[in-house]
């Protein structure tokens, strides 16, 4: 069976975003517990998207990885989370008890992608079980098809960073795919998510030490927005896909709710004014060969620079 979806899932930044954007979703099948489709998704995934607060209370996006069933669900409100390895900055080893943590299954060879966000209840070794608050699927458009394949872990250390190099410029420049961590309050006791954006190569736009990320048509629920008008705070992951490099960059979020005309097909955009952050080279143990864009993405990459919003 199937379990009922939250009466009201939106935090009050989620309602306000859908009434910035002009329109008010009056429900969604957003779960407080996993599908048996969902459950029975996650067991077949080598890696999972990540999203807890840093040290600094600032959302942090990873990535966890194992073999096939390292993710599992043994109840319907319940993801049990056993990793191999972790290329993440947020927990030295573990989430701690009561901590607060959204996750993303994604596979991008099929687009089908689910997400999660709860608390944990119980760690294990280097694992922890995640108690389901909120679970539901999201639309496969944007998310470029790539077939993965398992490496040999030989993670390098992580380096720091205080804004951009010439390297982080080169890896933003070109990616087709990112991951946003945000939070619905400061420090660690707001609701995580963790969500996947993409576009064409250069969709996301570079000035100084700033990024502005355009936002697409997309479900209209506006978790990731809705957090940045609570918390406006954010973290980016950008895997390089060919390596296993991650790259990942934290700071300020501001959003700007009118259509940008320089952004192809985007009908608002959000600026990320970057702090800190932090690469660490092979720090995956996966690779994914490209296989196609997106149907949308290509929709937006035949667009012309003034083609303005959708």
């Amino acid at each position: 069976m199937h379990p009922d979806p939250i009466l009201d899932p939106f935090h009050s930044g989620e309602r306000e975003a859908q009434e910035r954007a002009g329109f008010r979703v009056p429900s969604a099948p957003i779960r407080d517990a996993l599908t048996p489709q969902h459950r029975e998704f996650y067991p077949l995934l080598p890696f999972l998207l990540v999203a807890a607060t840093d040290a600094e209370g600032a959302p942090s996006a990873g990535v966890l990885t194992g073999p096939p069933g390292f993710v599992s669900s043994p109840d319907p409100r319940l993801l049990r989370v056993r990793p191999q390895q972790g290329a993440w900055d947020g927990w030295p080893e573990r989430p701690g008890l009561g901590s607060p943590v959204g996750a993303l299954g994604i596979d991008l060879a099929t687009r089908r992608r689910n997400r999660v966000n709860g608390v944990v209840v119980a760690t294990e070794g280097g694992g922890f079980d995640l108690a389901v608050e909120q679970s539901f699927g999201n639309c496969p458009q944007y998310i470029q098809g790539r077939l993965v394949e398992a490496a040999a872990p030989a993670a390098a250390p992580r380096e720091a960073l205080v804004g951009l190099d010439a390297e982080a410029r080169r890896v933003l420049a070109d990616a087709d795919t990112l991951f946003v961590a945000s939070s619905s309050e400061p420090g660690p006791e707001g609701s995580l998510d963790v969500s996947h954006r993409g576009g064409p190569a250069g969709f996301v736009r570079i000035d100084g030490d700033r990024l502005r990320i355009p936002d697409y048509s997309g479900n209209r629920y506006f978790n990731t927005l809705g957090n940045f008008l609570l918390n406006p705070r954010a973290g980016v992951l950008v895997v390089d896909f060919a390596t296993g490099d991650a790259l990942h960059l934290t700071g300020s979020v501001t959003v700007d709710w009118e259509p940008p005309g320089d952004l192809p097909g985007a009908q608002r955009s959000w600026t990320l004014r970057v702090e800190r952050g932090w690469r660490r080279r092979a720090a995956i143990p996966l690779r994914w060969g490209f296989r196609d864009l997106s149907p949308a993405t290509q929709r937006i990459a035949r667009m012309g620079p003034d083609a303005g919003s959708l």
